[in-house]
């Protein structure tokens, strides 16, 4: 039998943080959905089906604002901006980035207002320091992937940075730490209004400070690290991370394989001693972290699970919670139930899947989970 999860945060307004059902409500949260939650699998990347997906996703979303809470909705580009690659190899990606949240904001705010949603997508710019390390080692895999021939030549030709990714060659550029959101006072005051608001698509396009200006710089913002910025920012009380593979796993699709119900940020840092988290679900997990230890809320909370158990999330009866204090008798981390861990465990293949469109093998996406609390 599922445990439930009461999530008690006081927020900075004076309403309740749970209604009697353990609901969230009351609460400014930030949620981040991925790019791929706007490409269902075996769909070309068209406006008409990012509409599509983006209307299923109004259900899940509603289900975070429902009670009174305020909401922002961050999201991810991958698939979009890597098409606006392929179409303008030229261009630089703080402009992909900047014409990537334009498009996927007007898909998500024409979902919304269909569904009798007030919202509003704000095209965000990203505060980074034009000297992070980050610009002199560019890591960031972008785009498709090239034999070395063509890779060569368009490092030339395009003065690009590639490096070897496996068998292929891929571009790398520059992903520095997010500093501040200049379109924060906007989003301030979209919810102070009582309106949606939909920002920092993609981690936001970056910039810096030049003799005053203010400069695109090339590079790609993390995403879940800017939505930890963006609810730190807020003050909000939670940060929910939506995937399409549930919470955090122990040994994901082992017989033994376990998901994380409760954690304290603490848990999860020396489960790793000191070393970077592996995989797509690490830079997750480290946003969440990183917004619970450093929020200045009191109670802040942070939620990662899948899109489509929302209600759920809200609920406390799935997802992994991760918070300072998991209250009496609570310790460091909590699991589920073996008979809950063995039926979501049924659903492992649709997270591997989804990892293998993205380039990577289902049996890799498996051992990323697994790593995370190994």
């Amino acid at each position: 039998m599922m445990r439930r999860v009461l999530l008690r945060s006081p927020r900075s307004h004076t309403r309740r943080a749970a209604s009697s059902s353990g609901m969230l409500t009351g609460q400014r949260i930030v949620a981040a959905v991925g790019g791929n939650a706007l490409q269902r699998r075996g769909d070309r990347l068209t406006i008409e089906n990012m509409l599509k997906a983006a209307k299923q996703m109004v259900p899940a979303i509603s289900a975070i604002r429902s009670a009174g809470n305020e909401v922002v909705l961050t999201h991810g580009n991958g698939p979009q901006v890597g098409e606006l690659a392929l179409e303008r190899s030229n261009a630089s990606f703080d402009v992909l980035g900047a014409e990537s949240q334009g498009q996927i904001g007007y898909v998500l705010s024409q979902a919304f207002q269909s569904a009798g949603v007030n919202a509003a997508a704000i095209v965000t710019q990203t505060l980074v320091d034009a000297a992070d390390p980050a610009f002199s080692e560019p890591m960031k895999f972008v785009g498709p992937v090239y034999g070395f021939k063509e890779a060569e030549a368009l490092a030339k030709s395009l003065e690009w940075t590639v490096k070897q990714d496996g068998e292929y060659y891929r571009r790398v550029v520059a992903s520095p730490t997010p500093r501040a959101i200049l379109q924060l006072d906007a989003v301030k005051a979209l919810l102070d209004a009582g309106q949606f608001a939909i920002a920092a698509g993609g981690g936001g396009a970056p910039v810096s400070r030049v003799f005053g200006d203010i400069v695109g710089v090339e590079g790609v913002v993390d995403k879940d690290a800017t939505a930890a910025l963006m609810a730190r920012s807020l003050k909000a009380n939670g940060l929910i991370i939506l995937t399409d593979g549930g919470g955090i796993w122990e040994r994901f699709g082992k017989p033994d394989g376990r998901e994380m119900r409760m954690v304290t940020p603490q848990f999860l840092v020396a489960r790793k001693s000191g070393q970077a988290f592996p995989g797509s679900m690490g830079p997750k997990v480290n946003a969440c972290i990183d917004f619970v230890t450093r929020s200045a809320v009191p109670g802040a909370w942070a939620i990662i699970g899948d899109l489509n158990d929302a209600a759920e999330l809200m609920a406390g009866t799935k997802g992994t919670l991760i918070k300072e204090d998991l209250g009496p008798g609570g310790g460091d981390v909590a699991w589920y139930d073996r008979e809950d861990a063995e039926a979501a465990a049924e659903k492992g293949a649709a997270p591997a899947a989804a990892a293998a469109a993205d380039g990577a093998t289902a049996e890799a996406a498996d051992e990323t989970k697994a790593e995370l609390a190994a």
